[in-house]
């Protein structure tokens, strides 16, 4: 008698499920949930518009995965690897006639200053933003195999810092990655917030200069240590919150009110937590939780889509909605390459 083991595709249910997360909270971003519900019903029954069009969330994640993928085949990932095939893709994206789904203001700017190639890229990396750009995108970093801790953090932190400086985006980046690394690897989610916060503590003054060179120089800090605990402090902080509101869950109240709308790496990474570990069984319901709420709704679902996707994997998701999905082709492509 022999025993099948069917895989469950977990990278490419943790790319595509971030896309789906994308296009459902793309048209309700910037409404209230007053305004989403008269507008698309009730949550629980949200569907994916007919033509499913990402945000520069996806297109950013896929420039993280193409980036990432270039710099492996070269052999070794290290820092100098990786930062040019990223500010290679960031240029092109910011160039790119798609560049029109509502980007960041943070994004345009640093990715601006990419395109001279003779700045440093600290000096393009805007040192006081801690947008959810920085790790809406990084997925990938948490998806690829084969790479150690230090690699790992250490490449997740960089892709943020290209365009977001400020320590909270690189330490929920860091965290972000973790994350979705710890359900692939089969994590129960019950456990998850408590793992993160160990990652946290055992992470809080590890400046990574191989990779982030003198970033910190910029952020007016005595020592690289005090300048990234900075970041990590304010991610455990929004953990606590984000453990405070699963001790007494409300699936029905707006997600954002718990752990914030979402705009800021730190809020973003927690709400999408929320809404994944509300529905750690289903995985829909979970994006349509996210794609309901009051803030950067968009943001907040593909992040809970990377999670719920990383944990369930590819066959979490409607047939009949992954087939539509704007890039689906790319990122099935992309999460075949890194499937264990």
């Amino acid at each position: 008698m022999t025993t099948t083991t069917v895989r469950k595709r977990a990278a490419t249910g943790s790319l595509v499920g971030l896309a789906l997360g994308d296009a459902l909270g793309f048209p309700t971003e910037f409404d209230d949930v007053p305004s989403i519900l008269a507008k698309c019903g009730p949550w629980r029954q949200m569907d994916l518009p007919a033509r499913a069009f990402v945000s520069d969330d996806t297109q950013m994640t896929l420039a993280v995965g193409r980036a990432l993928r270039t710099a492996m085949d070269r052999g070794l990932l290290l820092p100098e690897r990786l930062e040019q095939p990223l500010r290679a893709e960031f240029v092109d994206w910011y160039r790119s006639p798609e560049n029109n789904r509502a980007p960041g203001r943070t994004c345009l700017t640093a990715c601006g200053l990419l395109e001279d190639d003779r700045r440093p890229w600290q000096d393009a990396s805007q040192i006081h933003s801690k947008g959810c750009g920085a790790n809406m995108r990084v997925a990938p970093l948490g998806l690829a195999p084969g790479l150690s801790d230090e690699q790992r953090a250490g490449a997740a932190q960089l892709q943020a810092a290209l365009t977001h400086g400020h320590p909270t985006a690189l330490a929920a980046s860091d965290l972000t990655a973790h994350a979705v690394r710890l359900l692939t690897q089969g994590a129960e989610p019950r456990g998850l917030v408590g793992l993160l916060r160990s990652y946290a503590l055992e992470n809080r003054s590890r400046y990574h200069e191989r990779w982030l060179g003198d970033l910190w120089t910029r952020g007016q800090d005595p020592t690289p240590e005090h300048f990234i605990a900075r970041g990590w402090d304010e991610c455990l902080a929004v953990l606590e919150r984000l453990r405070d509101a699963l001790r007494a869950p409300s699936p029905e109240t707006d997600p954002c009110l718990a752990t914030g709308e979402g705009w800021i790496a730190e809020e973003a990474l927690a709400t999408g937590l929320l809404c994944f570990l509300l529905f750690p069984d289903e995985p829909v319901t979970a994006l349509r939780r996210a794609a309901c709420s009051s803030g950067d709704s968009d943001s907040v679902a593909c992040l809970a889509g990377a999670f719920a996707g990383a944990h369930a994997g590819a066959e979490a998701w409607p047939t009949q909605w992954a087939d539509r999905i704007e890039y689906g082709g790319e990122l099935v492509t992309l999460g075949a390459l890194w499937d264990l």
